[in-house]
């Protein structure tokens, strides 16, 4: 199918009913009046490129809506994401309808930017609708102190554990606690008032329970009360730091399905970045500034180390792990804990509805490695740019804005995807959870220089994780990147680690311990 046929059937399935309509009353043929509606009009017409297929009914929905408001005309343009640049500069160039506006993810902003294929938005426009957004959507579409894109959607991961599991060590701890208190409450009367005397009738009044529900009271209220305790025991049990699941792993009896406290996909540096993203800096808060690089530093060096020494806790093998692998582990009850993206709340529900996962489940920050280290996770962000080349930049950016601003309600319940921006209601505390987490991530870096830095630091995190040395590896990692940054041989000064002190025992033998007892004057028989 053409070109010109193939943007012609997406826009007539906007508005097809319409077209039935009229062939009824005019006898004309479906083609004639297609082509009469589409085109004989005095419309102005946008074309808008996308490459995620999820998006097409809903983009097509956003179109009609904006159409009917504005008396344009928005043609969604489904484009493959390979070489997806390289085609809407060729588009742009040979097309006789090029791309006005298009989605991509904000690493490649720069690349689009430096090609001409991304106009900076009007300022005043950005100024009105800025504070709508996390600052990391912000930074995402920042280069050079340019806004060059709307936030659109984004992507990050957070912690997810299985809430029905620690709802159930709430409880017993809990009833322990209580249980605790009555045998200290009942020792303590017995000590003040002495063992009670046996009545003239021999029988024993009843024993009082502290934990009897109280006369009058409502049996529901009272498992209102008891969940109340066990939802506030719930939070404190969610782990601030790597050293709290490891006291959870000793401390939890845990159930014979599960197989693993803690677990997640260590192949993939979207689940891992975490572990040291606070301390590698690689082109500043907005990663445009090669400048502004700092990979091999100690704060890393010692995130890494610790990352290391997780394999010794949680074995899992690199060559077997997989994510999907590990989300279903979840589902089935085998993992407490793991890192997981938006797109597993989707997965879970579905689930639940189907009746393939029957536990309750949370969303949570990634925890810190430990009280001194602290984590920051990895997000990308997709956003919508205006051509260079547009002739219409003001018309596409007017949609860009009633896109990502006036038409996120039904993003993600059509699509999956979570809106880059505040105020938008889910119906599902979860995703306010990823939110969270989105708000102080790192955007991915969108410097041309440093676009296989993921694939390299993924390959070093398999390496640590496997016993590489983490100093090592970071340090090679570093250079190689900043070779490429630099554009000549980079040498990282090394940085020489302080060797753990291991806490000396001195032994004392028989005849020191006799002299030292003489001398203080009390010698051993």
């Amino acid at each position: 199918m053409g070109l010109k046929k193939r943007l012609l059937t997406i826009a007539a399935i906007a508005c097809v009913a319409a077209v039935v309509a009229a062939v009824g009353l005019s006898g004309k043929t479906i083609s004639q009046e297609q082509e009469e509606t589409i085109f004989t009009r005095n419309k102005d017409t946008l074309y808008f490129w996308y490459t995620d297929e999820a998006l097409t009914d809903y983009l097509g929905s956003a179109a009609v809506a904006y159409g009917e408001e504005n008396d344009v005309r928005v043609i969604p343009v489904l484009a493959s994401g390979l070489e997806y640049l390289e085609e809407i500069n060729k588009a742009s160039i040979q097309s006789e309808n090029p791309p006005d506006l298009y989605i991509i993810s904000n690493d490649s902003l720069e690349k689009a930017f430096l090609a001409g294929l991304a106009a900076r938005v009007d300022g005043e426009s950005w100024e009105e609708i800025k504070e709508e957004y996390p600052d990391a959507a912000r930074l995402a579409v920042t280069y050079k102190n340019k806004t060059i894109g709307y936030p659109f959607y984004f992507e990050t991961s957070s912690l997810l554990y299985n809430r029905t599991y620690l709802e159930e060590f709430a409880k017993s701890q809990i009833e322990a606690e209580r249980d605790a208190a009555e045998g200290e409450a009942a020792m303590a009367q017995l000590e003040e008032n002495g063992p009670e005397e046996m009545p003239e009738d021999g029988e024993m009044p009843e024993a009082e329970n502290p934990a009897d529900m109280p006369e009058g009271n409502a049996e529901g209220q009272l498992d209102e009360e008891i969940q109340a305790l066990v939802d506030e025991r719930v939070k404190e049990l969610l782990p601030s730091t790597i050293d709290d699941i490891l006291e959870f792993a000793n401390e939890y009896n845990a159930p014979e399905q599960v197989e693993a406290i803690f677990k997640w996909d260590v192949t993939d540096i979207f689940y891992n970045y975490f572990f040291a993203g606070n301390y590698m800096i690689v082109g500043g808060a907005a990663g445009d500034n090669t400048a502004n690089m700092n990979i091999y530093n100690k704060d890393a060096i010692d995130c890494l180390k610790v990352y290391q020494d997780l394999n010794q806790f949680f074995s899992i093998d690199t060559k077997e792990i997989s994510y999907e692998k590990v989300l279903n582990d979840f589902m089935e009850g085998k993992i407490v804990y793991t890192v997981a993206t938006t797109d597993a709340v989707e997965k879970l529900e579905d689930a639940k509805e189907s009746g393939d996962f029957s536990y309750e489940y949370g969303i949570a920050p990634v925890p810190d490695i430990n009280e001194e280290l602290l984590t920051r996770s990895l997000s990308v962000t997709n956003c919508i740019v205006i051509n260079g080349y547009s002739e219409k930049q003001e018309l596409a950016e007017d949609f860009a804005k009633f896109l990502t601003c006036g038409y996120t309600d039904t993003l993600y319940s059509r699509t999956g995807k979570v809106a880059a921006r505040y105020g938008v209601d889910y119906g599902n505390i979860n995703l306010q959870e990823f939110v969270n987490e989105y708000e102080i991530s790192v955007p991915m870096p969108k410097m041309v220089e440093t676009s296989n830095f993921w694939v390299e630091l993924e390959i070093a995190f398999s390496q640590i994780w496997d016993g590489a040395d983490a100093n090592d590896s970071l340090r090679g990692l570093s250079e190689q990147i900043m070779t490429q940054v630099t554009g000549e041989p980079y040498t990282e000064t090394v940085i020489e680690e302080e060797e753990e002190a291991v806490e000396e025992v001195e032994y004392l033998d028989e005849e020191e311990l006799r002299r030292e007892a003489q001398e203080e004057g009390d010698e051993p028989e």
